[in-house]
């Protein structure tokens, strides 16, 4: 079975809910240091804008990624002053806005004019702002299939409850389950970035991705003592879809942003967005450390993003015979491989087996983030270098499209 839940992808980092009219003093939402949500009255501040243009590259395939986006919204970055204002006699509607005070941002959400396209209101915005970074509200997808434990498929024995105490990890995925069994007693700080208004998302695949991280001993989890920070970009929309938003994501990755933790992981795909490309270079320029699910399309012609994106660490899945995933995607942003296929992992009341490059990422992330906990670096060509030294060289020699630098099955520690 395919388990694939759609993500999209927004521009807006905070969901605010809909606002009646668009105006220069918009609702905006802000997060303190402790993550707690605060609601202020704003007017956005810009700088002189210079000449440029931007373009979405839509092709005729529906089921193409970079086809799959918010019917009628576009995702605004760092719009200038009286923006607003603008797109209000324009006929758009702004329906959230929001500081992203970590990543040092603005972010807007758009409802466009009735019988205008999405590619044709995005032109017609990057057109009129040639300095803000406009793009449809793409949708993502958790990197999962239905089909050993964590520790087991590495071949580990159980870890000490008290593996990776002083690591801080962080997690972008779907809602989590706190109360599991695998969970429940765990140092794991879970918020919820769905807009206001909307239900939370489904818990099934942020539950099993967290207790790989940090389940507790006997669940398998790779460091049972760290402590994690879980935000979810999922929510369940009003025709009943789950999906996760780049709204999300980019609230979940502010929020993350705050918390100087060692390693985070997203076990999500989709296509290139260009707010989320702007967000994801001002996370490593202070020093987040990022690795992802390298995709389950099957592809070779579409790289999944973030795993894509330059400075992010993409990983791929294989058998416990380090044979690759079936449906793993292909390209020259893979970096290494580790077990995805047929994982025993917890889900709301049970476990499950659960394959995908969702699944091989934990992994990853587990190793970095003990490593840079222990003093190591967190420049990702550093990583990949370190990294690149203890992996088995599965494909062609050297790094290559398929496997990465290749299986990496270094233990972290303990």
């Amino acid at each position: 079975m395919n388990y694939r839940l759609p993500i999209i992808v927004c521009t807006a980092l905070f969901t605010a809910g809909t606002l009646s009219s668009a105006t220069a003093g918009t609702k905006v939402l802000e997060y303190d240091k402790s993550g707690k949500a605060k609601v202020r009255s704003q007017e956005f501040k810009g700088k002189a804008l210079g000449k440029g243009k931007q373009q979405l590259n839509f092709t005729n395939d529906p089921s193409d990624p970079v086809n799959h986006f918010q019917p009628g919204e576009l995702v605004v970055l760092n719009a200038p002053a009286g923006f607003t204002d603008v797109i209000s006699g324009m006929g758009y509607r702004v329906l959230e806005g929001s500081n992203l005070q970590g990543l040092g941002l603005t972010v807007y959400r758009v409802q466009i004019p009735r019988g205008r396209s999405v590619p044709e209101a995005q032109r017609e915005l990057s057109g009129r702002f040639p300095g803000a970074t406009v793009d449809a509200n793409h949708r993502f997808e958790a990197q999962a299939r239905k089909v050993m434990h964590a520790r087991g498929a590495m071949g580990w024995p159980l870890a000490p409850s008290s593996c990776g105490s002083g690591i801080k990890l962080g997690q972008i995925d779907s809602g989590v389950d706190t109360t599991h069994s695998a969970l429940k007693g765990q140092r794991v700080k879970f918020r919820s970035f769905h807009a206001k208004g909307a239900r939370p998302g489904p818990k099934i695949h942020g539950t099993a991705v967290a207790a790989m991280l940090v389940g507790k001993s006997k669940w398998g989890g790779l460091l049972p003592g760290a402590e994690l920070l879980a935000a979810s970009m999922f929510q369940t929309a009003k025709d009943g879809r789950k999906v996760g938003t780049a709204m999300g994501l980019l609230k979940s990755l502010n929020w993350l942003a705050k918390s100087r933790v060692h390693a985070i992981n997203l076990s999500v795909a989709g296509t290139d967005n260009k707010t989320l490309r702007l967000a994801f270079d001002k996370a490593r320029k202070i020093g987040l450390v990022l690795i992802a699910a390298a995709g389950n399309w099957g592809r070779a012609d579409r790289p999944a993003y973030p795993a894509a994106y330059k400075h992010v660490i993409a990983v791929t899945a294989v058998s416990t015979s380090k044979k690759i995933y079936s449906y793993a995607n292909t390209g020259d942003y893979i970096d290494f491989a580790a077990p995805g296929v047929k994982i025993y992992a917890a889900v709301p009341g049970g476990a499950k087996l659960m394959t995908g490059t969702s699944f091989a990422s934990p992994y990853i992330t587990a190793m970095i983030a003990a490593d840079i906990a222990a003093g190591g670096s967190r420049r990702d060509s550093a990583i990949r270098k370190s990294l690149g030294k203890e992996a088995d060289d599965l494909g062609s020699r050297g790094k290559d499209a398929t496997f990465g630098y290749g299986f990496v099955k270094k233990r972290p520690g303990c």
